[in-house]
């Protein structure tokens, strides 16, 4: 399944979204839940727009600099929208409590909801230069936590080999987040930039993978704005995983 994540196009209201996506071709959403917009929490008007476009949400993505009432929220919209995947975002490094919380209550929150609570491997960012900005993103905690959301231009800027990573988190890999390093910019397109996209997504067809593809991109990279080359764009983006992985 190739889904689009509305933080691709985050400056338009989210029924335009669903209609790009719908236009495109796109299996589903993936609903990028944002503080500072309502309608990323509101469950009745999501539900209202899959239904209409025929489009189902895929996952719900935690907003940045989450918590527990944050995560039981989303998990409660997740129940409702019948979502499968609810992604993390690893919490801030000093964000101790937060921290401990994710360990010891994702697993219990798993089995009751019957939801895959997966944790992003989130950027290289340092603080001070050489302190990790986020917790719980080496390669041994998002083992230990058990699911995992692989988003590749986190991977490229933590210097991890995409292929190796993969081969170490597959069995617990339940989402991705596909997007490209070109010339030095993360999340640009998938078919244009280094990393070997087209490898990675043979590897997961081989694999059998059954989450979701979701395109998470800048948003000038589909030239928002410019709706005729948005829905292009989108289209030419699905084109290439589908040459590769479908």
């Amino acid at each position: 399944m190739i889904s689009l994540h509305t933080a691709s196009l985050h400056k338009y209201g989210l029924n335009r979204i669903f209609e790009f996506a719908k236009v495109a071709g796109y299996d589903g959403i993936e609903i990028g839940v944002e503080k500072s917009n309502f309608d990323t929490q509101n469950a009745d008007y999501i539900k209202q727009l899959s239904e209409e476009y025929k489009l189902p949400i895929v996952a719900l993505h935690m907003p940045k600099n989450g918590s527990e009432e944050s995560v039981r929220h989303v998990i409660q919209m997740a129940e409702y929208l019948d979502c499968p995947v609810v992604v993390i975002t690893p919490p801030k490094l000093l964000d101790f409590k937060f921290t401990l919380w994710l360990k010891k209550e994702t697993p219990t929150l798993r089995k009751k909801k019957n939801i895959q609570v997966a944790l992003e491997n989130a950027s290289g960012e340092t603080i001070l230069g050489f302190l990790p900005k986020h917790a719980l993103n080496n390669l041994n905690d998002l083992k230990k936590f058990g699911m995992v959301a692989l988003d590749t231009s986190s991977a490229a800027s933590k210097k991890w080999d995409l292929m190796r990573i993969y081969g170490y988190l597959r069995k617990l890999t339940v989402h991705i987040h596909l997007s490209n390093v070109c010339h030095h910019k993360d999340y640009s397109l998938p078919n244009e930039g280094i990393l070997p996209l087209e490898s990675f997504l043979k590897k997961l067809k081989q694999d059998n993978y059954k989450g979701a593809i979701s395109i998470l991109v800048r948003p000038t990279e589909l030239e928002a704005g410019d709706d005729m080359k948005v829905i292009k764009k989108l289209k030419k983006v699905k084109s290439f995983v589908e040459e590769f992985f479908s």
